[in-house]
């Protein structure tokens, strides 16, 4: 099986085509995905690029593993987030990831740079790339789609050609999504549609399709497999307003009194069926809408429901679907209409929209995602399509919807869970829930200490940027976890032992905080907002709060633990460490500050 050691490069304001070799040297410490995509960003980027001008890269980057690893073949969306400002990497799954690991054939990812002067699409096909003129501009996700029914289609909405910035790269007819961090605004700054790939997925070599049975049949009976079977994510919903961790009606409570009507119960009453029916854990569960159908999955309902105060299943299966088609992150959007709400319940804007009303939001999305009017005075949505920060800066409003590094954050509160708070805070993309997970088991624990919780963040950040380089399924590659991979490499006789893609995990990490800290963030984007200080008012975490003089001793802890000083910066030792100090630039500021005291044991 020959191995993926190449990147294929199209230059949309030049309209060339190349292919160009990896080095070696970024392959072995960065091995594919996430990491490949870093190492170009941060070879390629000058500091302060525009997010949405032309000299920004995107890249569609697979893994030296692509095609052949348990669970659904997966692709990471690369490039610098104009939501942020800062490194975004964004995952999907479906046919269009495993027909591009196809596609590409030998290589590991497609750079897109520069911007054409009218829509175009790239076509990938044999390992090689051309540019043709696109006839889809204006069509939303499930219409671009059908444009190409005889092959993969990665696409955005109306969302990503007006740059929202949280726009998403949609899927097989909007299933999918790479969604957080606005990939599908950078997509639109370039005049690309679609990407659309024509060869089938790779098929899984002899040698590796025992580890895949192997694999796949330890991820269908451990404990994430069998949840996954039971209800996808959607049973997030149910876990999180038990624990007392589901942000309600913009973040005001963390209980949704119907949160049974939107779970996991009336999605199955309301499924025609699963994804993938066919496989050891089905896919999520579809549904029926005005529109056609959605799969809904945990994100849904938590934020456009419990966040809206929407407590019709079929109406947040619709909302759902709508931001699908639209191409618009709903973590974003959810959080975006709370903000309006919130703004216009304490008289700051003038906005026809309340909690519970989903016709309402769903007027509010149309006009953040295509630009026309709404249900809000003018300005408003326009204001909203740059995120809830963006909005807040304009409007002089405070906090009251939370934010990381500008991005919104999922319906997980984390006032239930301190641990989460920290990995929030520490998130390299910005507020997201899937670098770390701790709230899984912290929330129903009798106590936690500040090492416990620290050494739970960092090792799943780095274990995950490890995967993530693979590209590994996020649930289906947990068996992974305890040998990163490494016998697969062995199956086919390359010299990859688990410490050194460790080792790599660790390092991707790294190498992604360098590049924030070009673009200036420091450890004042590391801070969580004050909302979050506020006693949490119900339910079971009723006067939880994070308490601002604790967390910054946690985030102490935390640097310690990563060789970083107390500014959030990783030693000169640190990048020797790992490798490091030829790679960074002398643009990137870099530690120089002694390290912090080593976590203690403490409870707070």
């Amino acid at each position: 099986m020959a191995e993926r050691d190449h990147v294929l490069r199209v230059d949309l304001s030049a309209e060339t085509v190349s292919r160009e070799p990896v080095p070696d040297r970024w392959r072995r410490h960065f091995v594919g995905g996430k990491g490949l995509g870093a190492r170009y960003l941060y070879a390629e980027l000058d500091a302060g690029t525009d997010p949405l001008g032309s000299d920004n890269l995107l890249a569609f980057c697979v893994g030296p593993l692509s095609g052949y690893l348990p669970g659904e073949t997966r692709y990471a969306a690369v490039t610098k987030s104009p939501l942020t400002g800062g490194f975004l990497d964004s995952y999907a799954g479906g046919d269009f990831a495993g027909r591009l690991a196809g596609s590409l054939d030998d290589c590991l990812a497609l750079l897109v740079t520069g911007a054409a002067d009218e829509p175009v699409h790239i076509v990938v096909e044999g390992g090689d790339a051309r540019v043709e003129p696109a006839d889809a501009w204006g069509a939303d996700t499930v219409e671009t789609d059908a444009e190409h029914p005889d092959a993969g289609v990665a696409c955005i909405g109306p969302a990503g050609e007006r740059g929202v910035s949280y726009a998403t790269i949609a899927s097989d007819a909007g299933d999918h999504h790479a969604g957080r961090g606005g990939a599908g605004a950078v997509m639109g700054s370039k005049r690309l549609k679609a990407v659309v790939v024509r060869d089938d997925p790779p098929a899984v070599p002899p040698e590796l399709a025992d580890l895949r049975e192997r694999g796949e049949r330890a991820y269908a009976e451990g404990d994430t497999g069998r949840w996954q079977a039971a209800g996808e994510t959607l049973e997030s919903v149910d876990f999180a307003n038990e624990v007392g961790a589901l942000a309600t009606e913009g973040w005001q409570r963390d209980r949704f009194e119907a949160a049974d009507d939107i779970g996991i119960e009336a999605a199955e009453d309301a499924a025609v069926g699963r994804e993938r029916p066919d496989r050891a854990v089905p896919g999520g569960f579809e549904v029926e809408t005005d529109e056609g159908r959605s799969v809904p999955r945990g994100a849904t309902p938590m934020t456009l429901g419990a966040g809206l105060g929407v407590e019709e299943f079929d109406a947040v299966a619709a909302l759902g679907e709508l931001c699908d088609r639209l191409g618009v992150d709903v973590i974003s959007a959810g959080n975006a209409v709370a903000w309006a709400v919130r703004a216009s319940e304490a008289g700051r804007v003038d906005c026809d929209v309340s909690f519970g009303d989903p016709d309402g939001a769903r007027a509010l999305i149309e006009a953040i995602a295509t630009g026309t009017a709404g249900p809000c005075e003018p300005g408003i949505a326009e204001a909203l399509a740059g995120g809830v920060d963006a909005a807040a800066d304009a409007y002089g409003t405070d906090d009251a919807i939370p934010t990381v590094k500008s991005m919104e954050l999922p319906a997980y509160d984390p006032r239930a869970a301190v641990g989460m708070a920290l990995a929030y805070a520490t998130s390299d993309r910005g507020g997201c829930h899937r670098r770390a997970r701790p709230i899984e088991w912290e929330a129903v624990a009798e106590e936690a200490s500040t090492s416990e919780r620290v050494a739970a963040v960092v090792t799943a950040q780095n274990t995950r940027s490890a995967l993530w380089s693979f590209v590994a399924d996020d649930f289906a590659g947990e068996p992974l976890w305890d040998e990163f991979g490494a016998e697969w490499f062995d199956a086919l006789g390359r010299d990859r032992d688990a410490e050194s893609l460790r080792l790599a995990g660790e390092r991707i990490w790294n190498l992604v905080r360098l590049f924030n800290a070009r673009e200036g963030f420091d450890r004042a984007a590391d801070e969580l907002p004050p909302v979050l200080t506020e006693p949490v008012p119900n339910g079971p975490a009723t006067g939880d709060r994070i308490d601002p003089e604790a967390f910054e001793r946690l985030l102490d802890a935390y640097y310690a633990a990563r060789g970083w000083d107390g500014d959030g910066l990783p030693t000169p030792e640190t990048l020797a460490r790992l490798d490091l100090d030829a790679t960074v630039d002398a643009e990137t500021p870099v530690g120089t500050s002694p390290e912090n005291a080593p976590p203690t044991d403490d409870d707070d």
